[in-house]
This record gives structure tokens, C-alpha cells and sequence, in this order.
């Protein structure tokens, strides 16, 4: 008796361990299918091109110069055709896209030296806290431009903070302002690369320091002469904003910039192909001075400009085809854009105005980089997310890249504060063609776009920028337009809308005076 009740017990037991392991299992596998199921983050480019016109894209109906590769993000996502900057010049733009804030809302935003402090408070999130609070790498390669250091301005020999870092980048190579300005050397991670310490590094934008040759002393030791201004340090045969000596061993060549910051972008991606990833990538080209590689040099038949556009074409190819190698593609977001419109000449003899050759950088649009008409401000942007946005779309929507602060934190399920910025993802994805209700321009002034009406403030000012030969937009009485009618802004209806104009002028009254956010 007591041998069968062992018998039976012993089997019991191995029945219980057998429908133990098999329910274990069974959890095991829908554990695992459940994480199967679950879509990963996608990651985000975000590829920013500098004085990137409405009409300097192939995609945007550029026929002088052809961009393949930047046409290849429009076929394979979505071409918009009513994006914009906030503002008509770069550190504005740059402010407002990363923090969600209007720049013209704080003092000190305009266009920063070279040696000037960081504008953006460490106590405000920006874009890229965004993607930390989701548990993203994240990074910024290119021109920065929106200063670094404490307010003062920074010490180049030592470690520059605060900077990226403070802002919520994991990683940063930087140009530290603009090409035209000093100090001509690359900062990675808070610090110049290669430099000496036996050969420090100064910089001033007040006078002369040191007995370095300037473009305006020694005009005989420049290859690529100034058209206005930038007459200061040589730097690689090119003279500069501002004044520098020291750090020779880390000046940068102009020439090599696009491959240097090129590969600096393909190498986060490859070191992050793991993980979810964010990556800004602030291209130099196609802003002065415009000295593209070897390999893209007279081949646009349209001078430097054209030729800085080629090499820009080339620096998105590389970044698309790495995200293709890794396997990556399928699962990113790429974002290509431009901090404002258009420049021709803009401080150099580049042949850029005399070799146009029927090229229109500004497309049908009026005015350009620094004005308040549309070609200041509205800019190509172009997004692909392969399986939720439609191939070859184009969308008409009203968007402003302050938005994707708000849209991509929507998209991550994170808080952050939103200031100014909105949560457009739906418009952004192309789920609607519904966008901002209103959006603001800014140049030396401000206009407001509210139904394709457009309204810009009186101010005062030259009716045109006589050193870029660019209409400003600035006059002492209101202006109106009809976009959808007239998208070159000809025909000012001020006086015959005065309702239109009374309701535009106090919507931006109201958006103006709104407590300090």
C-alpha cells in the first residue's frame, strides 16, 4: 500500500512539474511575441541645410542643378510645399526650432559672433531633451551658431561649457558659429580638436589682436577675394568676421569640411545602430564662404553656389545610403530643411550672382534670406518614414519647424514644456492636411499668415539690402497679401481688406503681448 502511494504521489509530481514548465513556457512565448509585436522608436535625422532656397531644389522645380538624393527623400515621403523657418536668418531659426520658443521673444537672439556665450538657458528643455526623456542617443553634428560658454563668451584652450551637453546632446561636433567667422576650428565634445596647448587660441570681434594677415592688409594672399566685409583674420586663404590667432594645428580646411562633418554624422549612426537615435545634422553648405571639395568644384556650371549645392546633394546621399547599410532605413525618420531662403552674394567673390544662369533660388517666392517677404522664412522641407508616410505625397499644410518640439513629443509620449511650438504630427506624417492656424515670420519685423492672408507690421529700414541685393519687406505702412493668389507678394491689399488687416494686425498683437512663456 505504501509502495502504490508512493507510486502515485511520485507521478503527481511529475504531471505538476510537467504543467508547471509547459505554462512557463506558454508565457514565455507570448512574452516574447508581445515584445515581437511591439513597434520599436523610430529613429530621427534631422538634416539642416544653410540658405537653402524654396527654388534651389530639383524636387521643388530647379532645373539649373539637379539634388538627387535630396529628390529621393521627396519620392520615397512627403514634399511640403507651405513649410517654414521662423526666421529669415540662422541663430533666430536654430533658437526657436530647438527650444519651441520664438526667438524674437528674447533679447539676444539674432545673428550670434563667433565668439559669443550660448543663448539657450540650460534651464529650458529643447528638442533634443525630447528624445533623452525617451531613452534616445542623441546628437549634433555641424554648424551650432547659437554660441557657447558662459555669457562672456568662451575659453577655447580648455573645456567649453556650458554647451550641447548642458542641452541634452550625448554628442556633439561642431562648427562653432559660421565658416565666415572665427575661430576656424572644430569643437568635439566641449573641446577644439588637435589643438595645442603651446599655441592658444584668441579671438576677438572688437579690434585686431596679434600680427596675423587680414583680408583688408593683405589682399595679395587671398584666394577668394570679399565682396563686403569679411575682410578680417586669413584663415586657409580666405578672410573672416572677426579676428583670431593661435591654433594653427586645428584650423580646419575649407575644402574638407562637408567630408569631415559628413563622416562625423555616418559615424553616430553606425556607433548608435542599436538604439533608438536622434541626430541633428547642421550641414555648412551652401552657406560663404562656398569652397566645396575638389570633387564638386566647376561641376554645376553655375560657380561655387552651384557647386556647394552638389556637394550638399552628396552629404545627404551619404547619410541615407549609411542608414540603408545598417539597416535603418525602414525604421527612421529623416527631416530635410533649411535654416532660412536664400542668399546669392552674401561677402565673397564667387561668381555666384554672374553664374545664376536662369537659376531663381527663391522659386516664385519674393525676397530672401534676412526679409520679411515669404522667400525669407519659407523653405523646402521634405520627410520620409517609410510605412506611415505615403511615397510622393505633397502637402499644402501650414507648418513651422517650432513644431517639432511639441509633434515629437507627442510622438515619444513625453512631457515637455511646449512654449510656442504645437503638436502638428498629424501634418507632419500626412494624416491631415490641416496645419498651424496661424504662423509668425520674423526678420528685422514681423509678419503673421492666418488663411493665406499674410500681414506684415510697418517698420523702418532700407527698402533693400544693398550688400545682398535682397527686398527686405520693411516699409512704414501695412501690408497684406493674398498668398493664395499671389504667392510673390505683389500686390499689397492693405487698403482695400481693412477688416483682413485690422484682424491679422491684432491677432499678432495679442501673440506679441502674451506673458513671457
Amino acid at each position: 500500500m505504501k509502495q502504490n502511494f508512493k507510486f502515485y504521489s511520485c507521478c503527481a509530481l511529475l504531471v505538476a512539474v510537467i504543467l508547471a514548465g509547459c505554462g512557463k513556457t506558454q508565457k514565455t512565448e507570448e512574452s516574447t511575441t508581445e515584445t515581437a509585436s511591439k513597434p520599436k522608436q523610430p529613429n530621427v535625422v534631422l538634416i539642416y541645410a544653410d540658405d537653402l532656397g524654396y527654388g534651389d531644389v530639383s524636387a521643388y522645380g530647379a532645373t539649373k542643378v539637379s539634388t538627387p538624393n535630396i529628390d529621393k527623400i521627396a519620392n520615397n515621403g512627403m514634399r511640403f510645399t507651405n513649410a517654414h523657418a521662423t526666421s529669415a536668418t540662422c541663430t533666430p531659426s536654430r533658437y526657436s526650432m530647438l527650444t519651441g520658443r520664438y526667438a524674437w521673444r528674447k533679447r539676444g537672439t539674432g545673428v550670434a559672433r563667433g565668439n559669443a556665450g550660448l543663448i539657450i538657458d540650460t534651464a529650458r528643455t529643447t528638442l533634443a531633451t525630447v528624445f533623452k526623456k525617451a531613452d534616445y542617443a542623441t546628437g549634433v553634428v555641424g554648424k551650432w551658431h547659437l554660441g557657447l560658454g558662459p555669457q562672456e563668451g568662451p575659453d577655447w584652450n580648455g573645456e567649453i561649457t556650458p554647451g550641447p551637453k548642458q542641452l541634452d546632446f550625448d554628442y556633439s561636433f561642431l562648427i562653432p558659429a559660421t565658416g565666415d567667422r572665427v575661430p576656424c576650428v572644430y569643437l568635439e565634445n566641449d573641446r577644439v580638436v588637435d589643438l595645442d596647448p603651446a599655441d592658444p587660441i584668441q579671438v576677438s570681434y572688437k579690434e585686431k589682436i596679434g600680427d596675423e594677415p587680414t583680408g583688408k592688409e593683405n589682399p595679395e594672399l587671398l584666394k577668394m577675394k570679399p565682396s563686403h566685409g569679411h575682410d578680417m583674420t586669413i584663415v586657409n586663404g580666405i578672410s573672416r568676421i572677426g579676428y583670431m590667432t593661435g591654433g594653427k594645428a586645428a584650423r580646419w580646411v575649407d575644402e574638407d569640411m562637408a567630408d569631415v562633418i559628413t563622416h562625423k554624422a555616418k559615424k553616430f549612426l553606425t556607433e548608435n545602430k542599436d538604439n533608438p537615435f536622434f541626430l541633428f545634422f547642421s550641414t555648412h553648405d551652401i552657406h560663404v564662404p562656398r569652397v566645396p571639395h575638389s570633387r564638386f568644384a566647376g561641376k554645376s556650371g553655375m560657380g561655387p553656389r552651384g557647386d556647394a549645392i552638389l556637394q550638399l546633394d552628396w552629404c545627404v546621399g551619404e547619410v541615407m545610403n549609411t542608414l540603408e547599410e545598417l539597416g535603418l532605413s525602414e525604421n527612421t525618420i529623416v527631416i530635410f530643411t533649411s535654416d532660412n531662403g536664400p542668399v546669392v552674394d552674401d561677402g565673397y567673390e564667387d561668381e555666384a550672382v554672374e553664374k545664376l544662369n536662369g537659376h531663381t533660388p527663391a522659386g516664385p517666392l519674393r525676397g530672401g534670406k534676412y526679409s520679411a517677404f515669404d522667400a525669407g522664412t519659407r523653405i523646402p522641407m521634405l520627410i520620409q518614414w517609410p510605412g506611415t508616410i505615403q511615397k510622393g505625397k505633397v502637402t499644402d499644410a501650414m507648418t513651422s519647424q517650432i513644431d517639432f518640439k511639441a509633434s515629437f513629443a507627442s510622438l515619444l509620449k513625453v512631457e515637455v514644456d511646449a512654449y510656442d511650438s504645437e503638436n502638428l504630427l498629424d501634418a507632419l506624417t500626412g494624416k491631415t492636411a490641416t496645419g498651424r492656424e496661424y504662423l509668425i515670420e520674423h526678420s528685422g519685423t514681423l509678419g503673421i499668415i492666418k488663411d493665406g492672408w499674410k500681414y506684415i507690421e510697418p517698420s523702418k529700414g532700407p527698402k533693400v539690402f544693398a550688400y545682398v541685393d535682397i527686398e527686405s519687406g520693411y516699409t512704414e505702412e501695412p501690408q497684406l497679401y493674398n498668398l493664395n493668389e499671389d504667392m510673390g507678394e505683389e500686390k499689397n491689399l492693405a487698403a482695400e481688406h481693412p477688416e483682413k488687416l485690422e484682424e491679422l494686425k491684432t491677432l499678432l498683437e495679442e501673440v506679441k503681448n502674451q506673458q513671457d512663456i
